[in-house]
């Protein structure tokens, strides 16, 4: 018999907690099974595994990322979402490491539910490259690049990697800005 209370979204959002708390690469079933007081096997009645855990906090962050994105994204174009966008991302990371590490992982080509919701963080991002006049055939150069910028910036970030004693806010608000030049003069 199920012990009461687990269920497979149960099980979802004790992994994200403990992937935010502990480290993506470091979930293991015994840590989820641990927090929910069960044992390892009764989890298999609920998830697939712990391949089945990584893809449910995998879909679970980045809908979460797509939605900060798109809440950021209402009613600016332009230039004008660069900012906020790059706030909410940053702002996800910084909230959620675990999480935000769940999101750099392209979706299987057969998850249809995954392919979807990073379609959703795409959207509100290849808007704001439209925005700026950037020709659509090179959109995606130009959302990898952002990507790219981003990730590089906030991954330095919770790795403690800015050690100097320079303002790390003041450098990421150098990096918006480089990154708004490049998208101005983007050919």
């Amino acid at each position: 018999m199920a012990r009461a209370g687990v269920t497979p979204e149960r099980i979802e959002s004790v992994a994200a907690q403990v992937v935010d708390q502990d480290g993506w690469d470091t979930l293991t079933l015994s840590a989820v099974a641990s927090q929910l007081g069960v044992s390892v096997p009764s989890l298999y009645k609920h998830v697939d595994g712990m391949a089945g855990v990584r893809r449910r906090v995998t879909v679970r962050a980045v809908v979460e990322l797509a939605d900060r994105l798109t809440t950021a994204a209402m009613g600016r174009a332009g230039s004008d979402v660069l900012w906020p966008l790059a706030q909410a991302y940053r702002l996800f990371a910084v909230e959620h490491p675990g999480q935000y590490a769940a999101t750099i992982v392209a979706p299987a080509v057969d998850d249809t539910e995954h392919a979807a919701a990073s379609g959703r963080v795409l959207m509100p991002v290849l808007a704001m490259i439209a925005g700026y006049g950037v020709p659509a055939d090179r959109s995606i150069d130009a959302a990898r690049f952002i990507r790219s910028s981003l990730h590089g910036f906030v991954s330095l970030q919770l790795a403690g990697g800015f050690g100097l004693p320079d303002d790390v806010d003041a450098s990421f608000e150098a990096a918006i800005a480089a990154i708004d030049r490049a998208l101005r003069t983007w050919e």
